[in-house]
């Protein structure tokens, strides 16, 4: 199934049985994710902000078939994650975000995944220095400015989505575990 909407992801998620906490996480983690689409486009960078939606939707997907994960530490949902959606037709691109939003650090990822991944750390109030210079280089690079310059336009939004983050995360513990 080609995903082009988050509804259609958030369809098929509850089609392969995701629990509503796993549902909530992913919108929790989309709440953080639209804030840096809207500003990466007050920024007028290149960049395909329905790819950030998809992959932060599905990013956890896996967390289905090993549930333990969503409280705990592992890494066992990353690849049966994307294995499982592209085993349901979705885009290549889209079900890499399984894996690439927890190895950001082992490849040569896109400025949507690295999105994904950072996306991923801000939503809970967790600012990641690495993950984000990567993120602030990959941009620097498309508008060929100095990273610095990049940095002091985002540390701010970084910052901004981090200080949400407990908010965020009592909400998803009023979810409960289906």
């Amino acid at each position: 199934m080609m995903l082009n909407t988050t509804t259609e992801a958030y369809q098929l998620l509850s089609q392969l049985g995701a629990s509503e906490r796993l549902l909530t996480h992913v919108k929790l983690v989309g709440e953080a994710a639209e804030i840096l689409i809207s500003k990466f486009e007050n920024m007028d960078l290149q960049f395909d902000a329905n790819l950030i939606r998809l992959g932060v939707a599905i990013h956890d997907a896996g967390k289905i078939l090993h549930p333990n994960e969503l409280d705990g530490p592992g890494s066992l949902h990353e690849p049966v994650g994307e294995k499982m959606l592209l085993d349901h037709g979705v885009q290549k691109i889209v079900a890499r975000c399984c894996v690439s939003h927890a190895q950001w650090q082992h490849g040569d990822l896109n400025l949507e995944e690295l999105s994904v991944a950072a996306a991923d750390k801000l939503w809970k109030g967790k600012r990641e220095a690495e993950l984000e210079l990567t993120l602030i280089q990959a941009i620097a690079l498309q508008k060929q400015i100095d990273h610095w310059d990049i940095f002091t336009m985002l540390d701010d939004t970084f910052e901004a989505i981090a200080a949400g983050g407990s908010e965020r995360l009592e909400r998803s513990k009023h979810v409960t575990i289906s």
